[in-house]
């Protein structure tokens, strides 16, 4: 799958929007595949106290190549589906990820 076709990734004028289901309290933060219009994330982190969505801005950030400040949840904070923001990037450099 490209990445820059994909469903769960949206170009917006300052960077891209990934449609992501986590999985929290999994062995390893990894990318399990995309299905149904989200990318599934599995994080290395309960859902507790905000752990999670602190694994999966470094998680992301980490991905893309990009700092931490430059990731941002802007939906699903109480969620396991979240809509996050990466500025400055398009979309992962790595995409053979899943």
């Amino acid at each position: 799958m490209d990445a820059a076709e994909s469903d769960w990734l949206r170009a917006t004028d300052t960077g891209c929007e990934l449609s992501i289901r986590v999985v929290p309290g999994s062995r390893k933060s990894e990318v399990s595949g995309a299905n149904g219009g989200v990318l599934r994330v599995r994080l290395a982190a309960p859902a507790v106290d905000g752990k999670a969505n602190a694994e999966l801005v470094r998680f992301v950030a980490d991905w893309f190549g990009v700092r931490q400040s430059a990731v941002e949840l802007i939906v699903g904070t109480r969620s396991r589906t979240k809509r996050v923001h990466v500025t400055g990037r398009q979309a992962p450099p790595d995409t053979t990820m899943f």
